[in-house]
């Protein structure tokens, strides 16, 4: 019986529409990410635990290392959501600030000039300014009294 090592170009074409058809009955509408979060790096060190070599384990060194690893993606995302939040209160605390004052607004490319009456609290401040209000992002001058 002989084997052949060479598949031929219709061959080759069947194999890839399986392979892609496939591959998209396991990705089922997802859209993939360039990005790896800490659940994805949990999936693969339990992965590489499950899969590993009885006879010769993970070193000590590399699963410390991995661990370290996961450590600090989730201090990073903590600090992520945390500046997020800091982000939020300076944004408040600035739109606060602009009570009676007048300030410069830019809606597409009008430029709106009012006193601020009011400001709404939360993630996405905004101003009241000639009786409407304004997204804080859309503030460009703050002008004194």
């Amino acid at each position: 019986m002989e084997l052949k090592s060479v598949l031929s170009s219709q061959e080759q074409a069947h194999i890839a529409a399986e392979v892609d058809w496939f591959n998209k009955t396991l990705n089922n509408g997802r859209v993939p990410q360039q990005n790896l979060g800490k659940d994805d790096f949990l999936k693969i060190l339990i992965t590489q635990l499950s899969y590993q070599d009885p006879t010769a384990p993970m070193q000590d060194k590399e699963f410390i290392a991995q661990m370290a690893q996961f450590s600090s993606l989730q201090q990073m995302t903590s600090m992520a959501g945390d500046f997020a939040q800091l982000r939020a209160i300076f944004s408040n605390n600035e739109a606060v600030s602009t009570i009676g004052k007048s300030v410069q607004i830019e809606q597409g490319e009008e430029l709106i000039h009012g006193r601020v009456d009011a400001v709404t609290r939360g993630p996405e401040p905004e101003v009241l300014v000639n009786g409407q209000y304004y997204a804080w992002e859309q503030v460009t001058k703050i002008l004194g009294d």
